[in-house]
């Protein structure tokens, strides 16, 4: 070997090694003040929630400490199960609407041929989800008033006997809830999923069509499949973001009528501000941790791939 060679062999090495203490220490530099922030604002919160649930912590120093009693309590307490029946039901409900209508809505705006349509369209049913909750839920208020409320009024028009009351009759307070939740939230899916739809490779559609197979054996056999992993990233942040439902009930509904309404989130909020009974909150937020935590895993187990395209 040359004394070139080595000289060059050497230099080129020594670069390498340079730019890779180059690439670790902006890593470093990067990700520490953004581990530091998570550290400080989530992971410190959460211990210190799990800490106070075992005292009866009503804000002031000297708490009592309880053990499991609140966790206990938590179970033989009616208002508790109720909300936590009503946050289950509303998932359900939601998650399974949210998906389906945002799952055909991306492929009816994916079939559209113009892209500035296909854009327009995106773009457009991505707006309410850019909107402040606060200010879609009372303007919804506004649309659900028995008496002058648009959707009442349109209803009437069409041959309606009776105006409903939609936000204090218990048949129709949690669905109105779940319909100004979907509003707000199908153009947030319809983005992602949308993206997965552009991912697909056109071959296999394609080869679909060259063997005779329709527009829905397509969607089931072909596109459904290779949607998979965004569609298990949008089924499992929407049902993160579902049991932690809140503003909606608490600005348009209060929880009631007769506790109809009254979530998880609410219960917590009740407790920790308004009974100042926070070492109860808390074990509500640790039991609904443990519930997001356990549906999410499982969600993940169920959705795992091992294949890719």
């Amino acid at each position: 070997m040359s004394p070139l060679k080595l000289i060059g062999g050497v230099a080129v090495e020594k670069k390498t090694s340079r730019l890779k203490r180059l690439q670790r220490r902006f890593i470093v530099c990067g990700l520490t003040p953004i581990m530091l922030l998570f550290f400080i604002f989530s992971v410190v919160p959460i211990i210190f929630s799990i800490v106070m649930s075992f005292y009866n912590y009503n804000g002031f120093p000297g708490a009592p400490f309880v053990g499991l009693a609140n966790y206990k309590m938590l179970f033989q307490d009616p208002e508790f199960l109720g909300a936590l029946k009503n946050t289950v039901v509303f998932v359900l409900v939601a998650v399974v609407l949210n998906i389906c209508i945002s799952t055909f809505l991306a492929v009816l705006i994916k079939s559209l041929r113009k892209k500035g349509a296909r854009s327009f369209f995106r773009g457009w049913m991505f707006l309410p989800a850019v909107v402040p909750i606060v200010a879609v839920c009372y303007v919804w208020l506004i649309m659900f008033d028995p008496a002058n409320g648009v959707l009442n009024q349109a209803l009437m028009a069409l041959g309606m006997d009776h105006p409903i009351n939609w936000l204090n009759d218990p048949r129709t307070a949690l669905f109105s809830i779940v319909l100004v939740t979907l509003w707000c939230d199908l153009g947030y899916n319809l983005v992602i999923l949308m993206s997965g739809l552009d991912n697909i490779p056109n071959m296999f559609l394609e080869a679909a069509e060259i063997d005779g197979a329709n527009s829905i054996q397509k969607f089931f056999k072909i596109t459904l499949p290779l949607m998979s992993r965004n569609m298990l990233f949008v089924v499992i942040m929407t049902c993160i973001s579902y049991f932690q439902v809140f503003a909606q009930v608490q600005i348009m509904t209060q929880g009631g009528p007769e506790n109809h309404t009254n979530v998880i989130g609410l219960n917590i909020y009740n407790y920790a501000f308004r009974y100042s009974q926070m070492g109860y909150a808390s074990a509500m937020a640790v039991v609904l941790l443990g519930i997001i935590l356990i549906v999410s895993l499982v969600q993940l187990k169920v959705g795992k791939q091992d294949w890719e395209y």
